[in-house]
């Protein structure tokens, strides 16, 4: 096994902690003219760690990775790499190294000339090249391509080239945008826990820039959300998806139903809605603070809804967190079904349930009426 090296670059002082921020970014501003692509953002990311950076077409999240590499410069505030602040560092002379969308290999470069090009600018010597050009391709498991040019690639196999030739200066940070973009599913999937597995052989901090929700999930052991410039929220996968900060991002992460209502009544651990959209009391648990009449949000995901032809318990317990509808439309996905039920309010609510079997009970139809209900635990109370 190769173990993780530390690659010294210049007036760049090691972290007394390895536990602190590797990668500080302080009130980070960045303006082209009048527009603000980065707006007052803050973001520590350790060492070792894997953090996506997640947003849409125009959130600021490519222009924050090109700040980070050198390639852009910030109008306000300092990036610091492992206690250095990068100010006046220009590209080149970064710990840092930058995977492209487009993986920009040199078409008329063996494999082996594509990732030893790095090295032989920096001089290196021949057998120095070949060794470190020979582990890092049996690393991404490319040591018998070789010879080959990029056109002899498939899209998987020139993703791994451009990753080693990403790798093979062993930078202390590498950033990439969008690096599973061109791959077709099945293929983006198998890679994304390949990165994975590199990642945690090399302990190289990595950075992701991408709009794919499932591959930031996957890949990222903290994701941030952007939107229009600013981080909307920092959490793991599971903190992002489970519980959300705003109905941006409750929106932005995934499938959500959507509630807006007044909180009726509260007590310590829960708060009780009105909600004329769902046409019932909505209860449930209690994690901010929200005045009585206070106007809320409440978000619930397709998953955590029931979808039955009887209500759980009876007529009184359906006056609560339950309420009935008809099915309109159905999609069959192979491991689920979405079903989208148009409420007696008036409004669809998508709800997703496993197939777990192949046969056994008749399943629900288009434009019969069922049940929708939730656990309290279910809906995310949100106030902004």
């Amino acid at each position: 096994m190769i173990a993780p090296l530390e690659v010294s670059a210049p007036n760049m002082p090691a972290s007394a902690d390895p536990a602190s921020a590797y990668v500080r970014i302080a009130n980070v501003t960045k303006k082209f003219g009048d527009f603000v692509a980065v707006d007052d953002v803050s973001l520590d990311i350790r060492r070792g760690e894997i953090f996506c950076l997640l947003g849409g077409s125009g959130s600021g999240k490519t222009t924050l990775l090109r700040m980070l590499a050198g390639f852009e410069r910030p109008s306000a505030g300092t990036i610091y790499i492992d206690g250095a602040d990068m100010s006046a560092i220009p590209p080149y002379e970064r710990p840092v190294n930058m995977m492209f969308q487009s993986y920009a290999l040199f078409p008329h470069m063996s494999v082996e000339k594509n990732v030893a090009f790095g090295l032989e600018q920096e001089h290196l010597g021949r057998d120095a090249i070949r060794r470190q050009v020979g582990e890092i391709l049996d690393i991404v498991r490319m040591a018998a391509f070789g010879a080959r040019k990029p056109h002899q690639l498939s899209g998987g196999q020139r993703q791994r080239v451009a990753l080693a030739r990403a790798l093979v200066k062993r930078p202390k940070l590498l950033l990439l945008d969008e690096p599973l973009a061109a791959l077709d599913k099945k293929l983006r999937e198998h890679t994304q826990f390949e990165l994975l597995n590199i990642q945690q052989r090399l302990g190289v901090t990595f950075i992701v820039v991408t709009h794919d929700q499932e591959e930031a999930m996957t890949l990222g052991q903290r994701l941030g959300v952007m939107n229009h410039g600013r981080i909307a929220q920092v959490g793991t996968p599971s903190d992002i998806y489970e519980s959300p900060a705003t109905r941006f991002v409750a929106d932005f992460i995934g499938s959500v139903n959507m509630f807006e209502g007044r909180v009726s009544d509260e007590g310590a651990d829960f708060v009780r809605i009105e909600c004329a959209e769902l046409g019932c009391q909505l209860r449930a648990a209690r994690t901010i603070g929200c005045a009585r009449g206070a106007t809320v949000w409440t978000a619930i995901r397709p998953e955590k809804i029931n979808l039955s032809r009887q209500s759980a318990g009876g007529a009184a317990a359906a006056a609560e967190n339950a309420v009935r509808g008809t099915v309109r439309e159905i999609a069959y996905l192979g491991d689920m079904s979405v079903y989208l039920v148009q409420i007696d309010s008036g409004k669809m609510v998508r709800v997703t349930l496993p197939n777990v079997t192949r046969g056994g009970e008749r399943p629900i139809i288009r434009e019969e009426r069922v049940w929708l209900s939730w656990h309290g635990s279910s809906p995310v109370v949100l106030t902004e």
